[in-house]
């Protein structure tokens, strides 16, 4: 299971940091991917972790905006978000795949999503 926790409603150029929980499997032999969803769009990846080699991925459009740690003692990893605009208005997702990849449908595990709301 996955929990995605730490949404809510913040200023444009606010930050916010959401938390993603993962329990009943190793933590460590997954990738953990955020993925985002605004209404009327498709799921979007916006950053994937390989907790297996330390690697990091981020969609360009957080590049440099939104960073990715982990706790393995806990099993959580977060994503640091900064300098929100209205583009980032969307319900956050973690998921987790034996490997990093683009694509939703190549992910196993889901978590229900947190809504992030950015007001201009």
């Amino acid at each position: 299971q996955l929990q995605a926790s730490g949404g809510g409603l913040v200023q444009a150029g606010g930050s916010l940091r959401l938390s993603c929980e993962a329990s009943g499997f190793i933590f460590e032999d997954f990738a953990i991917a955020w993925f985002r969803q605004a209404p009327g769009t498709e799921r979007d990846v916006v950053s994937c972790s390989s907790l297996r080699d330390g690697n990091v991925y981020y969609a360009d459009s957080v590049n440099d905006r939104f960073f990715v740690s982990s706790d393995a003692a806990k099993n959580t990893v977060f994503l640091q978000m900064h300098d929100l605009t209205h583009e980032d208005t969307a319900v956050y997702y973690c998921a987790a795949a034996g490997r990093c990849s683009w694509l939703p449908h190549d992910y196993d595990y889901w978590g229900l999503g947190t809504l992030v709301t950015v007001s201009s």
